[in-house]
């Protein structure tokens, strides 16, 4: 029988007003250890008893994949038929692939609050903490993703209602926006400055890698270790490197290197793939190190030495330590990396990801609201030696 668990909980943040109330727990196992010492946990109240209360469905819709029925707490029409589309999809998708959902564990952060004097309304940015374990073909896998949502609630009567969600996609929102001509410059310059420079050695962060080898030719793409990395990072910032609000391609390509991927080192933001930190306010790393689309556009170019990689027809063309780059608009436009970090039972990709902290999450991002219709994937086989 699959099992759902769920937790709520504040957690404290300079200059946000938050409650040093404990997690609230539905577990079986905790209550039974709560009565045999005589301690009872507080249930949340006011709208807080709202928000939990709806942490409990997305659980449940995690194991059913269908909308359960929310007595009236979420009154959003527009998100209701947004979410049933979402696990219509997904529903379909774990049919075809042959997974059964067998537990799922959500818990939720309030990150930021905001209230009125009366106490009739509130807003509350939440993160969803969603843990899956699913069985395949005899063999199981547990999934790990981060979401963020923007509540909007009111009372009525002598309960809340949450009237607005707004799912925070932050997966659609590319780092830096670039026009098509420099788009369109970009890939030339990059396969002009590959064939006139040497690979450079890497300027920062030996200590994330102790023991590289920094070499100029012939280097071997460990894509365990850049695996072990992505597992290691996949929730937070690694701190000797920058983090950006939207980390995904920041991410992929700390991952990259930390299998022994050579930097090219240009000093030009527009060319290269490099990272040399932050210096008195300037950013010092190029855009193929931090945005989808120029590193789309570097892995695409055709070099003789350094990070290259092979563009491959599907998913299941795929390695350890390759990487997906996705364009949820269909227009060119690429704007999410991934690295694959897994496989499921049917050898299909799993996939690790930061900026919506993603950790062997389905390879295609169906249950994303970034996902559309339109989206087309660029598959990157990363050359086994640079």
């Amino acid at each position: 029988m699959p099992q759902a668990r769920t937790r709520t909980g504040v957690r404290k943040r300079k200059g946000v007003q938050t409650s040093s109330r404990p997690a609230v727990r539905s577990s079986r196992g905790t209550a039974r250890a709560k009565e045999a010492t005589g301690l009872k946990e507080p249930e949340p109240s006011g709208w807080k008893a709202c928000v939990h209360h709806y942490v409990q469905l997305v659980n449940q819709a995690e194991i059913d994949r269908f909308t359960p029925e929310s007595e009236g707490i979420v009154t959003d029409v527009d998100h209701l038929s947004r979410y049933q589309r979402k696990l219509s999809r997904l529903r379909e998708q774990e049919l075809l692939r042959g997974v059964l959902p067998l537990r799922s564990e959500t818990s939720a952060e309030l990150l930021r609050i905001s209230e009125s004097e009366s106490l009739a309304e509130a807003t509350a940015l939440i993160e969803l903490k969603i843990k899956r374990t699913m069985q395949q073909l005899g063999r199981t896998y547990t999934e790990d993703r981060r979401e963020r949502e923007r509540l909007w609630l009111s009372l009525d009567g002598e309960s809340y209602r949450i009237n607005r969600v707004e799912p925070l996609v932050m997966e659609r929102r590319p780092r830096y926006s670039m026009s098509d001509s420099f788009a369109s410059q970009l890939s030339a310059e990059q396969q002009v400055e590959m064939e006139d420079k040497p690979t450079s050695i890497p300027f920062i962060n030996y200590d994330v890698l102790s023991r590289f080898k920094h070499g100029r030719a012939g280097i071997r793409y460990r894509r365990d270790l850049a695996a072990a990395y992505a597992d290691r990072w996949w929730n937070e910032g690694n701190p000797a490197y920058e983090t950006f609000d939207v980390n995904c391609t920041n991410y992929v390509s700390q991952c990259l290197f930390a299998g022994h991927a050579p930097m090219n080192y240009t000093g030009k933001r527009d060319s290269g793939w490099w990272y040399r930190e932050r210096s008195a306010g300037r950013e010092m790393w190029s855009y193929s190190w931090a945005v989808a689309g120029a590193l789309q556009l570097f892995l695409s170019g055709s070099r003789q030495s350094g990070l290259r990689a092979t563009v491959v027809d599907s998913a299941d063309q795929l390695d350890l330590g390759d990487v997906i780059i996705y364009d949820w608009s269909g227009d060119n436009r690429f704007q999410h990396s991934t690295i694959v970090t897994a496989f499921d039972a049917a050898g299909m990709p799993l996939v690790n990801a930061n900026t919506v902290p993603s950790r062997h999450r389905y390879w295609d991002y169906k249950d994303s609201y970034a996902w559309t219709e339109r989206t087309k994937y660029r598959f990157f086989h990363i050359a086994d030696e640079f």
